[in-house]
């Protein structure tokens, strides 16, 4: 029996179980079994793999960049954005991957317009650097939006109290890499000024429970084109699979 699973905490809510139990029994795999490892420190990475059937793991927050200082071996896309969100196991060394960037991607590349030159990415986390990856690889500029007054070495970082009407209309692509707005804190939303959006925009929530946050929420109503982050999974979670039995 091979063993995979995902890190984070808290993982109260999380896709990935339920998303690989469903798999296994649609495709009929019946020698692999996936669990949450929901662990309050990142001390307590090592001791899971005395478990000798592990083979793999998926990581979420808030552990995609704590997690470096215990891979053997990173993929190149790791090493560049310093974020991990794929382990696997192989000859007792840890590898590590990032199948975020494939998912974000491929789930953005439909929805984007002519005129989304410039992005806001909301947040300066690890699923933020995802992001940043895929943007650079399109060739969008991009700023961070962050409430820490921290200035990011290569590109502009704002304060949310900074986006005026300038910024706004230039940025036409919005992307809430934070989880500002996750069930239970559903009422919750980034402190954007959504009197300022208009249909040139469109609004990315990695967030996907609810499937319609309130960020998406008054994106809508302003008449820009919204997605969730649920495509995205789907697409990391297929790639973390083709990864672990490659």
């Amino acid at each position: 029996m091979r063993k995979y699973g995902l890190i984070g905490y808290p993982l109260t809510h999380s896709f990935s179980e339920g998303y690989f139990a469903n798999k296994f029994v649609q495709e009929n795999i019946v020698d692999a079994h996936y669990a949450n490892y929901p662990i309050d420190s990142i001390q307590k990475f090592s001791a899971l793999w005395e478990d000798s059937l592990l083979a793999g793991l998926n990581i979420t927050i808030p552990y995609k960049k704590e997690v470096l200082v215990y891979l053997d071996e990173m993929s190149e896309v790791v090493k560049q954005m310093q974020a991990c969100n794929c382990i696997r196991k192989v000859n007792g060394k840890l590898i590590g991957f990032n199948t975020d960037v494939i998912g974000f991607q491929k789930s953005l590349e439909p929805f984007l317009k002519p005129q989304h030159q410039k992005a806001l990415i909301l947040g300066t986390g690890g699923a933020a650097a995802a992001v940043e990856y895929v943007l650079t690889q399109l060739g969008i500029q991009y700023a961070f939006v962050s409430r820490k007054t921290t200035t990011h070495v290569a590109h502009p970082t704002y304060h949310y109290d900074d986006l005026d009407t300038t910024i706004m209309s230039t940025h036409t692509l919005i992307i809430n890499t934070t989880p500002v707005g996750t069930f239970p804190n559903s009422h919750e939303f980034p402190a954007i000024p959504y009197e300022l959006l208009s249909t040139q925009h469109h609004l990315y929530d990695l967030v996907y429970n609810p499937a319609e946050t309130v960020f998406l929420q008054k994106g809508k109503q302003h008449g820009a084109t919204i997605q969730n982050g649920l495509h995205m999974l789907h697409l990391q979670a297929e790639e973390s699979w083709k990864i672990w039995n490659e």
